[in-house]
């Protein structure tokens, strides 16, 4: 399998990842799928996104088996993954424009028929886009992301984004805060803060170590 497209990474303002759309060209047929699932899985992963690995994968599955099922076996197939603004879209393209997908009200005891219902059920929402000679199925999935590129809305590192703003020192108040250098530059106002908390609390009677140890304590256990 060839992936189309740029490598994630984390970088940015406060470690952002760069979301870059990727392809992946395969043939569909039921042992691809599951290469496809890896790949998509460990691209999750980069770009800190793994508690969407199920849904996700599980969208791919049924939408490969329904180009299995209704266009043949090893039709030529791509799925693109992108972020539409905070959500992630998965689109899954095959040349048969005619064979749309379904949404039926299978019963419990039908072995098919419950592809688009999986699909429905995991995702926010989820249409068919036509073109000339293309067909893309696609679903998008919402996240907890700030922006596209952004982390995760946790409280603390809003919190502490507050505060380095305020702590970066006056000779970089103007600075681009996105890219390596703004990130080189937070991670040292941070450092700095950090190091000046300890002094305020050796200057009050407090145990700078054991400070730290509970700091320490707490993050894992926010982390885990």
């Amino acid at each position: 399998m060839l992936i189309h497209g740029e490598e994630s990474g984390a970088s940015g303002e406060y470690g952002c990842v760069h979301r870059k759309p990727w392809e992946l060209p395969f043939c569909a047929l039921p042992e691809e799928a599951a290469g496809v699932r890896r790949v998509l899985a460990l691209h999750l992963i980069l770009w800190c996104l793994p508690e969407l690995i199920d849904p996700a994968q599980i969208c791919a599955t049924e939408l490969i088996a329904n180009v299995i099922k209704h266009v043949g076996p090893g039709t030529p197939t791509t799925l693109a993954v992108s972020m539409n603004e905070t959500y992630l879209r998965l689109e899954l393209h095959d040349p048969d424009t005619r064979a749309l997908p379904t949404l039926l009200d299978a019963d419990n005891d039908d072995e098919s028929g419950r592809g688009m219902a999986l699909v429905d059920a995991v995702t926010d929402r989820w249409g068919v886009t036509l073109h000339a000679d293309v067909k893309a199925v696609w679903c998008e999935l919402a996240t907890d992301l700030t922006t596209a590129n952004g982390h995760a809305r946790n409280p603390r590192v809003a919190r502490a984004e507050e505060h380095l703003t305020l702590y970066r020192p006056a000779s970089h108040q103007h600075s681009p805060t996105t890219g390596r250098l703004g990130t080189a530059l937070a991670e040292e106002a941070a450092i700095d803060l950090i190091t000046d908390l300890l002094h305020w609390l050796r200057a009050h009677g407090c145990d700078p170590d054991e400070a730290l140890d509970r700091a320490q304590t707490y993050f894992e256990a926010d982390a885990a």
